[in-house]
């Protein structure tokens, strides 16, 4: 017996997507634009611009539910390399050299290559599912804990 709680899941994934594709197109935003707080980087200085533009643009598809798995996971790797290369210069733990945000981005998109983007996704449309002939209908996908 599936509960209430188990119909919502794919939509509370979809939720969950969109909330941390927008989180991590604010930071991309703030760094290359020097808004919400962050000084401006200045275009082509490694790794930091090239990071933001990652977050920008994967953000931006992850929010979206375009090409969700391939943008998490070029998302995860840049947070996993500023984790490791940027933050643990300072210190071996998240709380000591601050990259709690790089963890955190790390894993949930992680995560999200995993689960895919659920059922609120711009994949889902029909412009993105690729051409089908006339009079047939694309093959549905199941969402992910929904039984049969």
């Amino acid at each position: 017996m599936v509960t209430r709680l188990g119909r919502a899941q794919p939509y509370a994934l979809s939720l969950f997507r969109i909330v941390v594709g927008l989180l991590f197109t604010c930071h991309g935003v703030a760094s290359l634009f020097g808004v919400l707080g962050r000084p401006m980087l200045s275009a082509g200085t490694w790794p930091g611009w090239y990071a933001a533009v990652i977050q920008l643009a994967g953000g931006i598809l992850v929010a979206l539910g375009l090409g969700t798995r391939t943008a998490a996971c070029l998302g995860s790797g840049s947070m996993a390399f500023a984790y490791f290369d940027v933050h643990q210069q300072t210190g071996l733990l998240p709380m000591q050299n601050g990259g709690e945000a790089a963890v955190f981005f790390c894993w949930t998109l992680l995560l999200l290559v995993f689960t895919g983007p659920g059922v609120v996704a711009a994949d889902r449309l029909p412009v993105f599912r690729g051409a089908t002939r006339e009079g047939t209908r694309p093959q549905q996908e199941q969402p992910l804990g929904v039984p049969v």
